[in-house]
């Protein structure tokens, strides 16, 4: 009788939440196993912030900077569209940082070749591009720093018109085509990136 009501700990690391720690009786994982791995042991928060996700598709490649840029002054980044990731070499070559990105939904909204960074703004505001406001007219013609803007705590302004390198408060849009031109980070990665990059900062978008 003891066994059949038995209960087990479920560590779950969460990104945001750190590890959560859930009670489940032998019962509910002989059922729900595969419901379990998916994570419907979490608590309700976490589930309300994961469930629509689905398993996002980066596939980070190894690339050398050499292939893309004649030097590394002022440092380098390399944003790469179809793995979905973002290098960044330091100009001394000490620093190498690979992160995760979105990128655009699709090829007529996808820029690529060489760019640069020609400001680093700490809560940028943000104004969606014309374009943007024809396809999606009830879109608020600004939105200040915030939990709401969409481009998250800090941006890199690229010499590009409307393009950024950009954190974002929507997670899940990290691994997918999912912007519409701009490269965005996780916020926590677009933090380490803004301080690495410096104005004049070669990109390369590919």
């Amino acid at each position: 009788m003891a066994r059949r009501n038995a209960k087990w700990t479920c560590e779950i690391y969460l990104k945001g939440y750190g590890t959560v720690t859930d009670q489940i009786g032998r019962r509910q994982l002989l059922r729900g196993g595969a419901a379990l791995a998916a994570g419907l042991a979490v608590p309700a928060l976490a589930r309300a912030e994961t469930a629509p996700v689905r398993h996002n598709i980066s596939s980070f490649r190894e690339l050398d900077w050499r292939d893309y840029f004649d030097n590394r002054k002022n440092g380098v980044i390399l944003a790469d569209t179809q793995s979905r990731a973002v290098h960044f070499w330091s100009e001394d070559g000490s620093i190498y940082k690979l992160y995760p990105s979105s990128v655009p939904t699709s090829p007529e909204l996808t820029r690529t070749g060489m760019t640069r960074v020609v400001e680093k703004v700490v809560g940028p505001t943000w104004h969606p591009t014309p374009s943007m406001r024809v396809r999606m007219p009830w879109l608020p013609p600004v939105v200040g720093p915030g939990p709401d803007n969409p481009l998250g705590p800090y941006a890199l302004y690229l010499s590009w018109q409307y393009y950024r390198i950009h954190g974002t408060q929507d997670t899940r849009k990290i691994g997918r085509r999912s912007s519409d031109g701009c490269i965005g980070l996780y916020n926590e990665d677009i933090t380490q990136l803004f301080k690495l990059a410096k104005v004049g900062t070669q990109v390369h978008i590919i």
